[in-house]
């Protein structure tokens, strides 16, 4: 998939687009998470922080910018009641946003 990547600190200029993989899919997990194909994403005050090198992102979240997304659920682990393929979400994610793609808790989205 296409994401924006941040190779280096610094202006927008920084922000590169880049192939990478798609965040991986597994049915049969219980860790409550669906995948959204992303239509916007939200640029925020830590997503220019963390360009500019000031803002680390949580431990174990993507190193992708983004923290902010609206989208269409493609696919959901075992474990999510909430959610099916086809809802319109927005969600907040720790990182991740500017790809095609991105995996959301569950928990952390709300439908469109």
């Amino acid at each position: 998939m296409q994401a924006i990547t941040l190779p280096q600190f610094g202006g927008p200029d920084c922000l590169v687009p880049a192939q990478i993989e798609t965040p991986l899919h597994n049915p049969n997990s219980q860790n409550g998470h669906i995948i959204v194909k992303i239509a916007a994403a939200g640029v925020n005050r830590p997503d220019i922080l963390q360009r500019t090198g000031h803002y680390n992102p949580p431990k174990g979240a993507s190193l992708i910018p983004g923290l902010e997304v609206a989208g269409t659920v493609v696919a959901v682990d075992h474990a999510v009641k909430r959610w099916r393929i086809g809802d319109q979400v927005c969600a907040l994610v720790p990182g991740g946003g500017y790809a095609e793609y991105c995996a959301v808790h569950e928990d952390n989205a709300l439908p469109v």
